[in-house]
């Protein structure tokens, strides 16, 4: 996690309905991480207990994407394994939705839609739904730092990502 991701992280925390689990380790065997096989460390897994979803949030200045895109590949090809082992380790509702919540640069956007849309390859859809919100928002002088429920609306972030 960059020195920004704690300006995100309290974002997410002035929603007093969003709970947050910061570099929670995501792994798909039981086990030690470091010998279990494929793991991430998730910069914050958000529990949304208004909208009953979980959120696996990632947050990025890199102009080139580059790290975000690849660990973004790797969790649509093991999404599944992924959803079980958020349920089994975290303790997380099996039926509760998981999404991504990418926080970058609003400059980038238009650049990370494009390489999303690469991801899917010839898929119908990314299979985990990602939202995204321009770190821009996530200043503290753009929100009501003691009951920020919700989102303004998003400067120049496609409809399909808003939601």
């Amino acid at each position: 996690m960059d020195y920004y991701a704690n300006v995100v992280i309290d974002y997410l925390r002035a929603d007093r309905a969003l709970f947050i689990n910061t570099e929670c380790c995501i792994q798909l065997k039981e086990g030690n991480p470091d010998q279990s096989g494929p793991h991430w460390y998730c910069d914050a897994v958000t529990v949304d207990f208004r909208d009953r979803i979980i959120y696996l949030c990632e947050i990025t200045y890199s102009a080139s994407l580059g790290s975000l895109v690849g660990r973004l590949r790797q969790w649509h090809e093991n999404w599944s394994d992924i959803c079980a082992a958020l349920a089994r380790d975290c303790c997380l509702p099996k039926d509760w939705p998981v999404r991504v919540w990418l926080f970058v640069p609003e400059y980038l956007i238009p650049k990370l839609c494009i390489r999303l849309d690469q991801i899917k390859g010839n898929g119908p859809s990314i299979v985990f739904a990602p939202k995204v919100t321009p770190l821009e928002m996530a200043q503290p002088w753009k929100y009501r730092g003691w009951d920020r429920n919700g989102e303004a609306e998003k400067p120049n972030v496609p409809e399909t990502l808003r939601l």
